[in-house]
């Protein structure tokens, strides 16, 4: 599995200290280092299910610089997707990639009900 996080994100801090705490093996990966490309954002958007939006990170200071409240309900999802394969902080963390599955940020009940 791939474990995209950020180290001074506590949340993705919290999700990757339950992964150890759970024996759970995973590939670190930094995602303002190294951030997700279109074509991962594309395959990890259909695989979750979830609405492009969640994979938004609303609470990040450089989405709310852009604006993007006002401005993503008038993107195309093509456009957001570019958008969030711009600049991996607006991207929301932690992201957790499986290979029939993608987490979106950290709710231990969710994960817990994925990965145990």
């Amino acid at each position: 599995m791939l474990f995209v996080g950020y180290p001074k994100c506590s949340t993705s801090n919290r999700a990757q200290a339950w992964l150890d705490a759970s024996g759970i093996a995973y590939q670190f990966r930094h995602i303002k280092d190294d951030h997700p490309t279109l074509a991962e954002l594309r395959l990890w958007h259909e695989k979750s299910g979830l609405p492009l939006k969640k994979f938004f990170n609303t609470s990040g200071k450089l989405y709310k610089e852009m604006q993007l409240k006002d401005k993503l309900p008038g993107l195309s999802e093509e456009e957001q997707l570019q958008l969030l394969a711009s600049d991996g902080l607006l991207v929301k963390r932690p992201i957790l990639v499986a290979e029939d599955f993608v987490l979106v940020g950290f709710q231990e009940a969710d994960w817990t009900a994925k990965l145990k």
